[in-house]
């Protein structure tokens, strides 16, 4: 099992939920506290840092996911108030206007960040000037969550119970899961194809380029699988928000590794910084450091 250290980020109810490491630092979204959290990436064996906080000044506005952004910049999805959220290299923060309740977020193959919007079933599209594009996914209720790029787009969708591709010209092609009601969320890129957790299944699963699709059935099918990223490797981590830990699976789709964060931490995003280790954002309020 890995050595892992927590660092406290925020008060028990502002809710570390997604994480990633941009440069020497690492960010966290503060979903309850309308607020970003910074520390720098310590990789000691207790892994003091200093916080810094950035208030959005956005009551309810909810940043939920964390990338960093091709321009130096990090970028957030804004889940309340219909936004994607930037904080430059200088500290400003800035919001563009998408609509339709964007969640998932990541930087597209055309260097542009793309998002999934949940409550009108589209991919939007934001240039790092700011220049707003919405693709139709053409599944009604499909509920899109997470999404993740490689040479094209891939997304969840967690009530269509299918996997999206989409062309940066917005084609799409949905491909059912083979699990009823499986309720897809958390997806990454790999090397030998993608990555995505069944949440309501208790599964990970695999889809190559071809769309072929492979479900791995957890050893706990009540742990609920919610965000994933590919590992080097050609296997990935994966956040179990049911149990409060964490799992590393091989290229093969067998577990070979657990973290037990404790009851009540409920683990959400996590992100591998270039040394190897994992960074875990729990909602009890910290960030998990798993060492390499």
């Amino acid at each position: 099992m890995s050595r892992w250290t927590e660092i406290r980020v925020g008060a028990a109810g502002d809710g570390p939920y997604g994480v990633t490491v941009a440069g020497d630092a690492v960010w966290t979204t503060l979903v309850h506290a309308d607020a970003i959290a910074r520390l720098a990436a310590a990789t000691g064996p207790t892994d003091n840092a200093a916080v810094e906080r950035f208030e959005l000044q956005a009551t309810g506005s909810k940043p939920s996911v964390i990338v960093a952004g091709p321009d130096g910049g990090v970028w957030f999805s804004r889940n309340g108030d219909d936004r994607i959220g930037r904080i430059g290299p200088d500290g400003t923060v800035s919001a563009v206007e998408l609509g339709g309740s964007p969640y998932g977020l990541c930087v597209g193959p055309d260097g542009a960040l793309w998002s999934t919007l949940m409550s009108v079933d589209r991919i939007g599209r934001v240039t790092v000037d700011g220049e707003v594009t919405q693709y139709p996914i053409g599944t009604a209720g499909a509920f899109p969550a997470m999404i993740t790029a490689a040479d094209e787009l891939w997304f969840a969708l967690n009530q269509g119970n299918a996997i999206g591709r989409m062309t940066v010209d917005g084609e799409v092609t949905t491909y059912p899961l083979p699990t009823e009601g499986a309720g897809p969320v958390g997806i990454s890129a790999g090397r030998d194809g993608v990555w995505f957790v069944e949440l309501l299944a208790g599964q990970v699963g695999r889809i190559t380029a071809d769309g072929k699709i492979t479900e791995y059935p957890l050893p706990d099918r009540t742990s609920k699988p919610h965000a994933v990223v590919a590992t080097a490797d050609g296997g990935c981590w994966i956040t179990l928000w049911g149990s409060g830990s964490a799992v590393r699976l091989d290229s093969e789709g067998a577990v070979v590794d657990e973290v037990s964060f404790g009851e009540g931490t409920e683990p959400h995003g996590l992100a591998v910084a270039t040394d190897g280790s994992v960074w875990v954002a729990l909602e009890s309020g910290s960030l998990a450091h798993i060492h390499a």
